[in-house]
């Protein structure tokens, strides 16, 4: 367990891990990580941050192959951005110095669908909270609806991409925190970036604001 590793360095290793999980290998260090609850009684020092989707295949500590107390994990249904997750943002960044924010949306997701169908369909919305998350992803795919559209796998997968990037942005412009923690240029600091997982390769595929960090 490393504190403190800069952006690029936690990005590297976020993709290191994933590529050992993509080909069916596990680190040692992971593995074993679980004898090691004891020094985490009192302290944690996550390296990088994850807002990810709370879909059960996507638990972000197994896609990246780490073990306990590595990884800062948020997870809600279609990864968006609300007050609680900026707050806890905030406070892995400001409570335990890391570095890099990584927004990851997945294939095959199940928020993304209900808003298309809720959109597309005129479907009604079960519930004031599952209202709420569909509100929050609206305006991602509505930014990349085409009219007369029939193709909706291929909108879906646009659509996934557009609220992950819309959830970035969400971040490093919804927080005086981030804003101040952050460095334009990824060379320090903070940096917020998006990511998509494919549920059928195994693979993260790093692109919004990933490319700062080389």
């Amino acid at each position: 367990m490393q504190a403190n590793l800069s952006a690029k360095d936690a990005l590297a290793r976020l993709r290191e891990g994933n590529r050992r999980f993509a080909s069916n290998v596990r680190s040692v260090d992971s593995l074993l990580s679980q004898t090691r609850r004891a020094e985490l009684l009192l302290s944690q020092q996550p390296f990088a941050t994850i807002l990810g989707c709370s879909d059960s295949r996507a638990p972000a500590e197994i896609l990246f192959d780490v073990g306990l107390g590595e990884l800062f994990v948020i997870r809600v249904a279609g990864n968006v951005v609300a007050p609680s997750q900026v707050g806890s943002v905030e406070f892995a960044a400001t409570r335990f110095g890391t570095n890099l924010v990584v927004v990851m949306g997945h294939t095959a997701c199940g928020a993304i669908n209900a808003t298309i169908e809720a959109i597309e369909h005129g479907g009604e919305v079960e519930s004031r909270g599952l209202l709420d998350i569909v509100d929050r992803v609206r305006p991602a795919i509505m930014s990349v609806v085409e009219v007369g559209n029939a193709d909706l796998e291929a909108l879906a997968r646009r659509a996934v991409r557009a609220n992950v990037r819309m959830a970035v942005d969400h971040l490093r412009h919804g927080s005086r925190i981030i804003e101040r923690l952050s460095a334009g240029d990824g060379a320090g600091g903070l940096v917020v970036v998006g990511a998509e997982y494919d549920l059928e390769t195994g693979l993260v595929d790093f692109f919004e604001g990933a490319e700062s960090l080389g």
